[in-house]
């Protein structure tokens, strides 16, 4: 049961590969030495908004969680960081999805919900707040990158790759504690 809200954040990320919005997904081929060709399907950007932002606010709350109860001050000083991060990344999200007709959601996922909910029951809120940001990081990383990759909206790709030079800074700093 521990470890289900952390499964909960790669298998959405993953999910985004195959979802669809009930248009045929463009695919294209991308050719291999001496293989078959590999499909590659763009991610849809309405999959990646529920993601991106349920994994912003998600960040935002735990943070603000943080700053309470961390006992270790390195953990109340990232957690400052990613109010004022996250904020950022939140409000570039929401300008291009609305471009898009895509509004961030205000509500966490469920998976992301369950892993809040978990932390702010820990008796040891340090280990698991360490813990949770790296999972959540090393899923936001893999989210962002490959939306900036392939992802069908030419809107919200350069989002995706700032998101994820923040997020990649973010989760360096957090194994280096």
């Amino acid at each position: 049961m521990r470890f289900a809200p952390l499964a909960f954040v790669g298998l959405s990320v993953m999910a985004l590969a195959g979802c669809a919005t009930g248009e045929a997904p463009r695919e294209r081929a991308r050719p291999t030495a001496g293989r078959p060709p590999i499909v590659v399907r763009p991610l849809f950007a309405a999959d990646y908004m529920a993601v991106a932002s349920s994994i912003d606010l998600y960040l935002l709350r735990s943070a603000e969680l943080a700053l309470t109860r961390a006992q270790n001050p390195r953990h109340r000083d990232f957690a400052r960081t990613m109010i004022s991060a996250h904020n950022g990344t939140s409000a570039q999200l929401s300008f291009a999805g609305r471009r898009l007709n895509l509004l961030p959601s205000a509500t966490l996922l469920p998976g992301h919900q369950a892993m809040l909910d978990e932390l702010a029951a820990s008796s040891d809120f340090d280990a698991a707040y360490r813990r949770q940001q790296i999972a959540v990081h090393e899923a936001a990383v893999k989210l962002h990158g490959d939306f900036a990759a392939r992802g069908e909206s030419a809107t919200l790709r350069p989002v995706a790759a700032n998101a994820a030079r923040i997020v990649r800074r973010h989760l360096d700093t957090m194994r280096r504690m």
